[in-house]
């Protein structure tokens, strides 16, 4: 499980003005609508601190009172996407996963396959490795992706078994 609008990973903020008057002005210059329906779903996603599912922007904007089809919701997470706001994922559950990038630094993941938890971390020592490891295998480094995939430290105390090591002491 991912934090949801408002859940545990930071919870809900509304996000930077400029966030949803970028994609206004994107949609403009591209001649595509600007709709109510568009700036619903990308309050929803840009002013989130998790990985939100299509499910997930589907119930706030229902909590919120608003009705949007769920083919607007993709085709808006598309528009989001392919401008650069948001990102897509997935973490192997069956269905893909979005998250904001303005704000947001590069970052990696570790999955918990017993109950979905993504928990995202920064490691300086990692960044430092790619490119080592680019340039000795003769590549110019563009991006990269890592997501370890494992068992979360509360589900390994849930089955009895003593966790691995405690959670470092913050961002390396």
């Amino acid at each position: 499980m991912t934090a949801r609008p408002g859940g545990s990973e930071g919870g809900q903020g509304s996000p930077a003005p400029a966030f949803l008057e970028a994609f206004r002005r994107y949609l403009r210059e591209h001649n595509l609508p600007v709709t109510s329906q568009r700036e619903q779903v990308a309050d929803v996603i840009l002013g989130a601190q998790g990985h939100l599912s299509v499910e997930d922007i589907e119930r706030t904007l229902r909590e919120r009172g608003t009705h949007v089809g769920k083919a607007t919701v993709y085709r808006t997470l598309d528009l989001l996407a392919r401008c650069g706001m948001i990102t897509e994922r997935d973490f192997g559950e069956g269905f893909r996963r979005y998250e904001r990038v303005p704000g947001h630094p590069h970052h990696e993941h570790l999955i918990c396959v017993r109950c979905g938890k993504v928990v995202e971390f920064r490691n300086e020592r990692l960044e430092r490795m790619k490119a080592m490891i680019a340039e000795e295998y003769g590549f110019q480094h563009h991006h990269h992706r890592l997501e370890i995939y494992g068992t979360c430290r509360e589900c390994q105390l849930r089955d009895g078994v003593a966790p691995v090591s405690s959670p470092p002491p913050g961002p390396r």
